[in-house]
């Protein structure tokens, strides 16, 4: 069995090939800027399942750089699941909170109507858009807060800070949960797997850690398991202007993803011990 992943270096990419009879692809292997290119390696290496853990990420830039963001975002995402549907086979796809207005102060569930307030949402909303309206054997995994050992994240950037900072203001009036990699890649690998026997699980899910935090408490816990002293400055949004805007809700129910895929919410504080742990044997 052969589970294609788009992405390779990214933090879900990473810890999905920690997991067996995953083959990632790299850029140089699968542009998403190109999504026939996309389509095509699909049909050339018939797997048994395809995760797309690939993504336009850069928030802020995708405000001047929209179409780009489209591309990868959501054209792509739709080559592939039209190539999977095609094959008969296992289309999963990570997507973000930022598809949804992040106002109010309830979880969102799946079912709300989704209404970006920037780009990078927008991107993410066509591609999700386009996977289900293909259809076939299907799962779009909405996510936040991404952390890891790997790559770039708010963890990995904090403890940067805290190496010149003995006080770090971070804003306190976004809410979401912190969301380990490894659980997402878990989650992904696992949706792909039902998926072949059971096309009835077909649909779109939440993952992401609990106890919902803001920013800043986040911060402090990161600060706190590393045994550092750095303080935290609490600051509202409006004092850390930004080029797109950001949800002050980004909190996501999760009880249909347990419920169907007899999951758990990663606990991200017991995930934010392994991290440190992982970053100091790296190091």
């Amino acid at each position: 069995m052969t589970v294609l992943v788009f992405g390779k270096t990214g933090q879900v990419a990473t810890e999905l090939q920690l997991l067996p009879c995953v083959v990632a692809l790299g850029r140089e292997e699968a542009d998403l800027s190109d999504p026939a290119a996309c389509a095509a390696v699909i049909y050339a290496q018939k797997p048994k399942a395809v995760i797309n853990a690939a993504a336009y990420t850069a928030v802020d830039r995708a405000e001047s750089d929209e179409d780009l963001a489209t591309c990868i975002n959501g054209k792509a995402p739709e080559a592939m699941a039209t190539a999977c549907a095609e094959l008969g086979i296992p289309f999963v796809h990570i997507s973000t909170d930022y598809v949804f207005r992040g106002d109010g102060l309830a979880p969102w569930t799946p079912s709300i109507r989704a209404a970006p307030q920037n780009a990078y949402g927008r991107s993410k909303l066509r591609g999700e858009k386009a996977v289900q309206s293909i259809g076939g054997r299907y799962a779009i995994l909405r996510t936040s807060w991404v952390f890891s050992a790997h790559g770039t994240n708010f963890v990995k950037t904090m403890l940067r800070l805290s190496e010149t900072h003995s006080t770090i203001s971070v804003v306190s009036d976004q809410i979401g949960g912190p969301t380990p990699a490894r659980a997402i890649a878990k989650t992904c690998y696992e949706m792909a797997v039902k998926l072949m026997k059971d096309t009835s699980v077909a649909g779109t899910y939440h993952l992401s850690g609990l106890p919902y935090v803001s920013w800043a408490e986040f911060a402090e816990e990161v600060f706190a398991q590393a045994s550092l002293r750095t303080t935290v400055s609490h600051i509202p949004s409006s004092d850390y202007p930004t080029t797109a805007m950001r949800p002050m809700n980004s909190r996501l129910d999760c009880h249909l993803t347990e419920q169907v895929f007899n999951l758990k919410c990663p606990d991200w504080r017991l995930s934010l011990t392994q991290t440190l742990r992982d970053l100091e044997q790296s190091a």
